[in-house]
């Protein structure tokens, strides 16, 4: 049975979500050897402003690289929160940052709260992290993507120099997503 799997990952402009969108979808296409796309938007202001990075992971072809039926929202700010909800299909999954995000709308989507940005300060050392430390949620909640398939990809995508920084802050995402889902 074929699958295709949308994740939307959403917050603003300088949060590294086209990062952590281009190395969610290389470790799908690249070293799990599945299909996959990545697409993005910014708002009109780079940093500071509405962005999204869109990835689709599938195991037969894409034949449209846009997510309309998301299977997964990350939601790093309560403006994407409120923007894409909408879009996630019956029994998705809404992960948000509990800190940014406060007001969940209701749906037929399961909502997980993490301090993300709080955990990527703390426990990986720099805020700056916080979208490796989601992309560490992502790999535990979803299962869609290997760990070794992340692992790898982070190391050949992340700016040389802070591939320790960022191999923690995938770890420290990873842990609490395996306490989520116990």
């Amino acid at each position: 049975m074929s699958f295709r799997y949308e994740i939307r990952l959403s917050g603003e402009g300088g949060q590294g979500l086209v990062l952590a969108g281009k190395i969610l979808a290389e470790a799908a296409a690249v070293y799990d050897e599945l299909n996959a796309t990545q697409s993005q938007s910014y708002g009109p202001e780079a940093r500071g402003g509405a962005s999204r990075s869109e990835v689709i992971i599938s195991d037969e072809d894409i034949d449209y690289p846009k997510a309309v039926n998301i299977d997964l929202l990350l939601a790093l700010t309560q403006e994407s929160c409120d923007r894409y909800h909408s879009d996630l299909k019956k029994d998705g999954i809404i992960l948000v940052d509990s800190e940014a995000v406060t007001r969940v709308p209701e749906g037929s989507f399961r909502v997980i709260k993490v301090p993300i940005i709080q955990l990527a300060r703390e426990k990986a050392g720099r805020a700056l992290v916080a979208n490796i430390v989601a992309l560490g949620l992502i790999a535990g909640i979803s299962r869609i993507v290997s760990e070794k398939s992340l692992l790898t990809a982070i190391e050949a995508r992340v700016p040389k120099g802070t591939e320790e920084l960022n191999l923690k802050a995938f770890a420290v995402g990873l842990r609490e997503a395996q306490a989520i889902m116990k």
